[in-house]
């Protein structure tokens, strides 16, 4: 499968993920485990169905010390016993983030005071910027129909 448009090369998005790139890295600096982000990208990619991005978060979760029973749970995190309180509760935002349309009032009240329960203002900002990068990132690559497979660990950083 050959990509629509290839991302890096276009002169606009090219410049686009620049910025993109530039604005996911401030989530990975207000202390919340990069365990917990990688989780929160895998779990929001799947529910996009991005497979570019399921394929380099799980070999760069996998090459950070990730387990296989986890990352393979991940999609059924709610009755999975290996997560956390707090990755419960950053999972299930990153669920309700994403699939805002899905729900009328988007992020329940109850999801975020428990997130809130976990995590403080800064790190509540990380998460709710994962989501949102990762929503943008999912849709630029099915958009486009970005091949998956082929991504080496740290590839893009």
């Amino acid at each position: 499968m050959d990509a629509r448009l290839d991302l890096f090369t276009n002169p606009v998005a090219a410049k686009f993920i620049k910025h993109v790139n530039a604005a996911s890295l401030v989530s990975r600096t207000a202390g919340v485990p990069i365990e917990t982000l990688e989780l929160m990208a895998l779990r929001i990619s799947q529910i996009n169905g991005c497979a570019v991005c399921v394929d380099m978060h799980t070999k760069d979760a996998i090459e950070r010390g990730e387990s296989a029973v986890r990352l393979n749970l991940v999609v059924t995190w709610r009755e999975a016993m290996v997560f956390t309180e707090p990755e419960r509760a950053a999972l299930a935002l990153a669920e309700e983030g994403t699939r805002i349309a899905d729900a009328a009032p988007g992020v329940s009240d109850d999801v975020w005071a428990n997130a809130a329960k976990h995590y403080d203002e800064e790190q509540l900002g990380a998460l709710i910027s994962t989501i949102a990068i990762m929503n943008t990132w999912n849709r630029l690559n099915i958009i486009t129909q970005q091949p998956a497979g082929t991504y080496v660990p740290g590839q893009w950083g």
